[in-house]
């Protein structure tokens, strides 16, 4: 019996409930052929205008990427070795696909007719750009090489594409392969009853008696912050420190040593064969910083500034350590649990007291009525749209008229088989095909804390503001109102700017009327106490030096590795850039960069700069808000339309100065982590 084709229209939601790892392939073979029919009647007819060379070619791309859009976003969502395997299987063909048709000189002469034609400089601008962005696009695939070169670069982009999935998958397993059951409630002593009870959940799903703690990020979390035995902390860190490693419970098994050598070595060698001297400079070729040295003298100055306050936060830690808990031989898995506790006796702000004022109900209620005084759009939910697990809802987001302008799906709890982390994605892009306009669809997925029987999800105050970040993502994408997909919303957009929108909207977080109104107890319904509020603002900058110094830390191990100046042992290199500006030194166990997704698995290669880099922006922008009465429609519609409207239509910096007035100064930023 034939398999039945769950993606045959590209425009529709997708049929989850009927998409099987058997469907695959076949659809992708379908969409492959039907793309390469339309490469081959253009580079066949060579037609010269927009409609004729554009719009078919935009079409069989946005199949494609219908199709992938959704296999793997369920490989993130719902991961089966059946689904894996197919999901590597059809990655290594979309990316010979992609490189065979980015090498095709043929279409790049079409394309390239098409920009030298007189009537494209009639065209709007998104077009022009869309057309203008694919040409550069073919020169970074190695179209211009000569056959040799150009078909190793693309047996190089083909592997490159697998063991990046190779490295998630392994990430993916250890963390999944990693329990510790406890039998003795004593042991979980500090922990909260929310807490336990996620734990009890665990153990009561195996079939087991007690509190399973995972490796999912709420269960380390709950440990490395709450757990009064020391013990306990440190298995817990020693497992998720190691996880896909040489080291640790599973040495060996899952370890993405290899791949790593393998990644660093093909993406030299990508980058020679397209005429950069380094991965770092083939990166930048899209990204706003000019080049690696202007980067490397950003992060290093704000390793020079954010070093004091760092070092006086980790001797405060240790002089705290010794007195309250007799710790005098400070580790990093105490920096959490005492961290929160000097923060709980300084601001009188506990952590536990803090979540139980976010049950995951109310937040979203809050969340949506933000929207709507920033934006003017509501969220409606639908009943009728397939989904891949009982966490997952789907929105219809209107527009003050009712219009719908665009959808959401949310999946906001951790789970075995679900990549940990929160990420937005796209589900479907913005797109006009002749009269109809097909509407932006995103995914918002987090990992907070699942539901028991006993409580709801209580949600900390920095996953309200993982949520709100994740958040600023969608809105870049739902409002965008290009047409062509790939400038739209977040697609085209300088990848060190990418940033600025989720970052912004984080601030929103530390407003007391906001916070507020994402609150309300579990138990009483009572809105978060003002008290409590201004104790949080207070501590609001606390341990900021170590919070910057960690994050320059890993973009410097990220550029400097991909450089290849320190050389190319990541080991080695992680340890050299905390020569250089980390206070806190893990065990020299610690395998942190093999489970680096960001760089590794991710789209951060030579690129994890951008969440500093993009905070000049987001933490400027955020003052225009400010300056207006903060929830502030106006500004929300300025912002809105300025910038998240526009895509990748004009530079992020254009936008920016449309939006501010100015450009970026970087007093905010620094004002923001409180280091002036």
């Amino acid at each position: 019996m034939p398999v039945m084709n769950p993606f045959a229209d590209a425009t529709a939601l997708p049929r989850f409930t009927d998409i099987t790892p058997d469907a695959i392939a076949p659809a992708l073979d379908a969409a492959i052929a039907d793309h390469e029919a339309v490469v081959e009647r253009l580079t066949r007819d060579r037609p010269t205008g927009f409609a004729e060379v554009w719009l078919p070619y935009e079409r069989a791309d946005t199949a494609l990427g219908a199709i992938w859009s959704a296999v793997s976003h369920l490989h993130g969502v719902a991961d089966t070795p059946e689904l894996r395997a197919a999901h590597a299987e059809g990655q290594k063909r979309l990316v010979e696909n992609g490189m065979k048709v980015g090498q095709n000189r043929d279409l790049y002469d079409v394309l390239v007719a098409l920009a030298a034609s007189p009537a494209f400089a009639e065209l709007p601008d998104a077009d022009r750009v869309a057309v203008e962005r694919e040409i550069r696009s073919f020169t970074l695939s190695g179209v211009a090489l000569e056959e040799e070169a150009r078909e190793r670069f693309k047996a190089v982009s083909v592997e490159l594409s697998g063991l990046s999935n190779e490295f998630g998958s392994a990430v993916l397993d250890a963390t999944d392969a990693w329990e510790a059951l406890v039998t003795d409630e004593a042991d979980l002593a500090g922990i909260s009853d929310t807490d336990k009870a996620m734990f009890a959940a665990a153990a009561a799903a195996k079939e087991q008696q007690g509190w399973l703690v995972t490796l999912q990020g709420p269960s380390v979390g709950a440990i490395l912050t709450f757990a009064e035995n020391r013990d306990l902390r440190a298995r817990v860190y020693r497992a998720s420190a190691t996880r896909a490693s040489d080291q640790g419970p599973h040495a060996g098994q899952f370890d993405n040593g290899a791949r790593i050598a393998r990644i660093l070595e093909l993406r030299r060698e990508a980058a020679g064969l397209l005429g950069f001297a380094d991965p770092v400079e083939w990166s930048l070729a899209t990204k706003m910083a000019p080049n690696a040295g202007e980067v490397l003298t950003f992060l290093r100055d704000l390793a020079r500034r954010a070093k004091p306050a760092g070092e006086r936060d980790l001797a405060e830690l240790r002089a705290f350590a010794a007195e309250r808990f007799g710790i005098t031989d400070l580790e990093p898995w105490d920096v959490g649990f005492v961290s929160n506790r000097l923060r709980q006796d300084r601001y009188t702000v506990d952590e536990q007291q803090v979540r139980g004022y976010f049950p995951v109900t109310r937040v979203m209620a809050g969340w949506q009525t933000l929207l709507g005084r920033l934006f003017g759009i509501r969220l409606q939910e639908r009943h009728d749209v397939a989904l891949w697990h009982p966490d997952a809802r789907y929105f219809d987001v209107l527009d003050e008229d009712g219009t719908v302008s665009s959808g959401l799906y949310l999946d906001l709890h951790a789970r075995t088989g679900k990549r940990g982390g929160a990420w937005m994605q796209q589900a479907r892009p913005r797109l006009q095909d002749g009269n109809t306009v097909t509407v932006p669809v995103a995914y918002l997925i987090c990992n907070f804390a699942p539901n028991t029987d006993e409580t709801p999800s209580l949600l900390s105050h920095n996953d309200v503001t993982t949520l709100l970040h994740e958040t600023g993502h969608c809105l870049h994408h739902l409002f965008t109102r290009v047409n062509r997909p790939s400038i739209a919303g977040t697609s085209g957009f300088e990848w060190d700017a990418i940033e600025l929108p989720s970052q912004l909207m984080e601030d929103f977080a530390w407003d007391r009327d906001v916070l507020t109104g994402m609150s309300g107890h579990h138990q009483t319904g009572e809105p978060l106490p003002a008290g409590l509020f201004d104790r949080m603002l207070k501590a609001r900058h606390f341990q900021a030096g170590l919070f910057i110094l960690r994050q320059v830390e890993f973009a410097l191990f990220d550029l400097l590795l991909h450089l290849g100046t320190m050389g190319s042992d990541p080991i080695e290199v992680i340890e050299a850039v905390r020569d250089e500006v980390a206070v806190i030194r893990p065990p020299a166990w610690h395998r942190f960069p093999h489970a680096f997704s960001h760089i590794f698995a991710g789209g951060y290669a030579s690129g994890y700069y951008s969440y500093l880099y993009a905070e000049l922006l987001a933490a400027d922008g955020f003052q225009r808000f400010a300056e207006h009465g903060l929830v502030d429609r106006a500004t929300g519609e300025l912002f809105r339309d300025e910038v998240l409207a526009r895509g990748a239509t004009r530079p992020a910096a254009d936008s920016f100065r449309a939006f501010r007035g100015r450009d970026p100064e970087p007093t905010a930023m620094l004002v923001r982590h409180g280091l002036q």
